[in-house]
């Protein structure tokens, strides 16, 4: 029997998980997810952020995805176990954040990292000849040190893109420029501490910021659902779900691996602990 009648996603609050690394696949995906909370016409939108942040573009683009659809949709943030570095400048395009009092938080900076292999390559003999078209076009080559000039270079890139961070976090605060220095220089805090300087607006659970989402709408959190925006899970995890579990640990640590060496030499908006 079919149902004559679809779900009224107009009374219902849409969920978003970003979880994770920040970089092109969670870019793509959530865009994809905040295109289908427009689509259906949800009138709110819980987002779940328990991320150590990532790539600097990759958390702009999700970012200003949230600015544009905040325009007709309520949208609170919750911040989960860890929301830092990317994870936070992702939730500046919400209307409001609620986190846990234990949640790690902050790390509003940038980092660069490249890798110096020079003195392990002399050891076995290997040696590099490069042609390039200017003196900086191997800036961050791991086979010899940085030059000041390439470091000056470096830091200048570093500070604009910290400078856009910091501004980000002031306007959607309602912080001056200069407040939000004062703690914006890599130091991590716990909800609580966010809370005392102005980053997140309430402590709560995730709960607590499904039932302001839906009263910003409103909707009566009593009977209000939720629904989880997501991309269908394969056959084989819906079978064994236990499975996926088991191997969750393994895929992070690989996950790490493969973005470290995808990012090498990127600037990030990254908490390493």
């Amino acid at each position: 029997m079919i149902w004559p009648f679809k779900p009224r996603t107009t009374k219902k609050v849409a969920r978003i998980e970003i979880t994770g690394l920040i970089a092109s696949e969670t870019r793509h995906r959530v865009l994809k997810e905040l295109e289908t909370v427009k689509e259906k016409k949800f009138p709110a939108l819980l987002l779940r952020i328990d991320s150590p942040g990532g790539t600097v573009g990759d958390s702009q683009e999700i970012y200003d995805a949230l600015q544009k659809l905040r325009e007709n949709v309520k949208i609170v943030a919750s911040f989960g176990n860890i929301s830092a570095s990317g994870g936070v400048y992702i939730g500046m395009g919400v209307d409001h954040i609620v986190a846990n009092p234990g949640t790690i938080t902050g790390s509003i900076g940038v980092i660069i990292r490249g890798n110096n292999l020079e003195r392990l390559l002399d050891k076995i003999g290997v040696s590099f000849k490069v042609i390039k078209s200017g003196p900086y076009k191997d800036i961050l080559s791991f086979d010899r040190q940085l030059t000041p000039e390439e470091e000056n270079i470096l830091q200048q890139l570093i500070d604009t893109s910290y400078q856009q961070f910091v501004e980000t976090v002031a306007q959607a605060r309602k912080l001056t420029v200069e407040t939000v220095k004062n703690f914006a220089d890599g130091r991590i805090f716990t909800g609580q501490q966010a809370l005392e300087l102005g980053i997140v607006d309430r402590l709560g659970t995730e709960k607590d910021a499904f039932r302001w989402a839906a009263e910003l709408a409103g909707l009566d959190p009593e009977k209000t659902e939720y629904e989880t925006i997501e991309e269908p899970k394969s056959l084989l995890n819906r079978i064994l779900p236990m499975r996926g579990q088991t191997q969750s640990g393994i895929r992070a640590a690989i996950d790490w691996v493969e973005f470290e060496l995808a990012t090498n030499g990127q600037p990030l908006w990254l908490y390493r602990p």
